[in-house]
């Protein structure tokens, strides 16, 4: 199952399909009891996938029973014991997908020639992902975070390991934590091997960079390449070698301060933006002002979802069971902010009671 939604991965999901492409999304769940019923729903969901490609005239015999085998493909790939907020299974004509979502999803089948991607979208604005270099002198770690998860990233070529006939024993008594390691000539060229590594990383898949080592090899990194320009330095040796959960652990701390400090910059911004007059509130003015390219940046509380239909000039409440209902209108609205340019911040829940959940900063 796949994670991290990079903008390669996006561009790619976000090409036409020949018709019929198929996008079922379903609600799943980290813990007992909730997640009892998660594999019954999405059984059914990928039968109601394999109803409506049975009632679409548009769709023939041989395309529908491909798209159907590429269903079963997905279906039997989903490990539910390692389930998030939500799934989403794509499907077309030779080929399949399966995503794992941080952000709860309205249950859905919807058949075009493009998948449904916004939920995606929003789930990853939500996640806030992150970069973590671990650095020692024989060897440097990626970890890739977001949320309240990191996992090792074995791409770009890391981890890199300094090749062990390189190291003179007489010289180095604790390799990665010694202060004489880092004048060593071959411990700066492999540190600027990293860096010029990483550099290529943040290009492809540019997110905040957090540096951990000891501080004799940050000292070294910064000297070794420029991305340590808009990084943050985590003084904590021995990460390099360690697990994700002493990672993360490591680089909470700093998280944390930067989401009180983000959140409290949002509130700011938006009083400001009351008393300039391009203050935006509410899904109906939002959604409006997205689709005009108008906002500049949106703030959302987390957990924020309102089911709505539009009767032509507005949105208006509806229930979920409507069939004109748009269940997910907050990820479109959070997607459609971000094709635009617009800054895109998820705050607790609360922090927007005044305003329902949605707020926004307006360009004009």
């Amino acid at each position: 199952m796949e994670h991290d939604l990079s903008p390669a991965a996006l561009a790619e999901l976000r090409r036409p399909r020949p018709y019929p492409a198929v996008s079922v999304l379903t609600p799943t769940h980290r813990r007992e009891p909730d997640n009892a019923q998660d594999a019954v729903r999405l059984r059914n969901a990928i039968a109601e996938a394999r109803k409506q490609l049975e009632d679409d005239p548009a769709v023939t015999r041989e395309r529908r029973l491909d798209v159907v085998r590429e269903l079963d493909r997905a279906l039997a790939e989903v490990d539910l014991t390692h389930a998030e907020d939500g799934l989403a299974i794509f499907a077309a004509p030779g080929e399949h997908q399966v995503w794992t979502l941080a952000r709860p999803v309205p249950e859905r089948v919807v058949l075009s020639d493009t998948f449904l991607t916004r939920n995606l979208v929003a789930a990853q604005a939500a996640e806030r992902p992150f970069w973590v270099l671990s650095v020692a002198a024989d060897r440097v770690t990626l970890w890739n975070g977001g949320g309240d998860r990191v996992v090792e990233e074995r791409a770009g070529g890391f981890p890199m390991d300094r090749a062990p006939e390189e190291f003179d024993p007489e010289r180095q008594e604790q390799i990665g934590d010694a202060p004489s390691t880092f004048r060593d000539e071959g411990v700066r060229r492999f540190l600027r091997e990293a860096s010029a590594a990483m550099d290529k990383v943040l290009r492809a898949r540019p997110r905040p960079l957090y540096v951990t080592g000891p501080e004799a090899a940050l000292s070294l990194f910064q000297e070794a390449g420029t991305i340590t320009a808009n990084a943050v330095l985590v003084p904590h040796g021995g990460l390099a070698h360690g697990t994700a959960e002493a990672v993360r652990q490591a680089v909470r701390p700093v998280l944390d301060d930067e989401a009180r400090g983000a959140v409290e910059a949002v509130a700011r911004e938006l009083e400001a933006a009351r008393g300039r007059k391009d203050f935006a509130a509410g899904v109906d003015e939002l959604w409006e002002s997205a689709h005009t390219g108008r906002v500049r940046l949106l703030a959302v509380e987390e957990n924020f979802r309102v089911t709505m239909r539009n009767d032509g000039d507005h949105l208006m409440p509806a229930d979920s069971g409507d069939l004109d209902a748009r269940e997910d209108i907050v990820d479109e609205i959070v997607e459609q902010c971000l094709e635009t340019g617009a800054d895109v911040r998820f705050v607790p829940d609360g922090a927007l009671n005044d305003v329902d959940g949605i707020a926004g900063v307006l360009r004009y």
